[in-house]
C-alpha cells in the first residue's frame, strides 16, 4: 500500500509555548487522521490527537474552518497541511 496527500490546509498561526498549529481546513478532518506538515523549513508526519474549536474540544471539523491541533514539531505559518490517505496500489 503507498500514501497518498490530500491538500486540506494550511497553518495560520503557531503557538510555539503550546506546540499548538492553528490549522485554515479546505477539507474535513477527524481526529485519529494521518496528517503531513511540508513547508520550507518543514516535513513531518503525524496522527491528529487533539483538535479544538475556540477551545471546546472536537473530534470533526468540517472545511471552512480553523481548528486548533496539537503539533509533534514547530510549524510556520503557510506552511502546507495534507490529509494522508491510504491507496491500494
Amino acid at each position: 500500500m503507498d500514501a497518498e496527500y490530500q491538500y486540506i490546509g494550511v497553518v495560520t498561526h503557531y503557538f510555539d509555548r503550546l506546540g499548538v498549529a492553528v490549522i485554515r481546513l479546505e477539507q474535513a478532518l477527524y481526529q485519529g487522521d494521518w496528517v503531513a506538515f511540508f513547508g520550507k523549513h518543514t516535513d513531518f508526519e503525524q496522527q491528529v490527537r487533539s483538535m479544538e474549536i475556540d477551545h471546546q474540544a472536537v473530534t470533526e471539523v468540517p472545511g471552512g474552518e480553523e481548528v486548533a491541533i496539537q503539533v509533534d514539531s514547530p510549524v510556520r505559518k503557510g506552511d502546507k497541511v495534507f490529509l494522508i490517505v491510504e491507496s491500494a496500489a
